[in-house]
């Protein structure tokens, strides 16, 4: 399978000897939904930078559709659409503009220009933003009409920085119907996001970096065998809730519970208990901080061993 983008033992030291990244391996395979996390400082960002041109590497390799950044950087980027997780388009000007400036950056003729620009501008709700003043649209309008740019020029990579943070959960799910969408159509997507639901919901591989490392490179599903207790909401009779806490079980709101099952134990046990105690089950589901349970296991791990290996401790 065709690699879209290989790094190798790419590393970043900084003027004042901060080591932002280590020596990281990754490779995100062609039509990937793949998600890239981290917590803040992790490295995250100035992996993307190096990608964007917007940061230069120290040492490794990066190559992007098997060009190398470092002999044809104008190939390699031609590639890439890339949304910034901060609003960095003129303010002043219209939607349309916008982006049909940046189809000018790619060479594009102005009939295709427009074509692409009232078809991506459809597709994210803005047609009928197109001539407003962009500081006149809300943080989820500025976010859309920063993936409908980042498109113009259909790159066979989309990179996307917090695409959803401080947008609305209509809008997050709306814009997740999208990116699924294009992926599905052929589009190779990387996504950094602190909403784990969002990774866990629409990544199919997954990176963790971690002080500049990579603590974990897998499928989300091999991921997501790794947990040792499955978290289920079950939605039950109001009044019976209080029941639950005889249980050992953790009462979420008026009319439902949380319950811990360990992995591969039938859940008959556990409906037996709830019919002697009285409590009818009306629905259940999955939890879905699975991954935030396991992402944090990761990242406390590597902590705990590079404070072991330096003699540090966070401050």
């Amino acid at each position: 399978m065709t690699s879209a983008i290989r790094i190798r033992d790419l590393k970043k030291t900084y003027s004042d000897g901060f080591e932002a990244l280590k020596g990281i391996d990754l490779t995100v395979e062609d039509g990937d939904f793949f998600a890239l996390l981290g917590p803040n400082g992790a490295g995250k960002s100035t992996t993307i930078g190096i990608l964007c041109s917007l940061v230069n590497k120290t040492s490794g390799s990066v190559n992007i559709f098997d060009t190398d950044i470092d002999i044809d950087f104008a190939k390699a980027k031609s590639y890439l659409g890339i949304v910034p997780q901060e609003v960095n388009f003129s303010v002043f000007e219209k939607p349309w503009q916008i982006v049909q400036q940046q189809a000018g950056y790619y060479g594009l003729e102005g009939s295709v220009a427009a074509e692409r620009t009232e078809l991506y501008l459809r597709k994210l709700g803005l047609w009928e933003k197109r001539d407003s003043i962009s500081r006149t649209l809300s943080g989820g309008q500025k976010r859309r009409l920063m993936i409908a740019r980042a498109l113009i020029h259909q790159p066979r990579v989309l990179i996307l920085d917090e695409p959803t943070a401080g947008v609305d959960i209509e809008i997050r799910r709306t814009m997740w119907d999208f990116l699924k969408q294009i992926n599905e159509q052929g589009t190779t997507i990387v996504l950094t996001t602190h909403y784990l639901e969002e990774a866990e919901n629409m990544c199919r591989n997954i990176a963790i970096i971690d002080h500049g490392s990579v603590v974990h490179d897998s499928s989300m599903r091999a991921l997501l065998r790794g947990l040792k207790t499955e978290t289920y909401v079950l939605d039950v009779e109001c009044e019976a809730v209080a029941l639950a806490p005889e249980l050992h079980w953790r009462n979420r709101d008026a009319c439902s519970i949380e319950i811990d099952v360990p992995k591969g134990e039938a859940l008959n046990d556990t409906f037996s208990r709830l019919k002697q105690q009285g409590i009818k089950v009306t629905s259940m589901r999955n939890k879905s901080n699975r991954l935030e349970q396991l992402f944090l296991g990761l990242v406390d791990d590597n902590t705990s061993s590079s404070s072991e290996i330096t003699g540090e401790t966070d401050k």
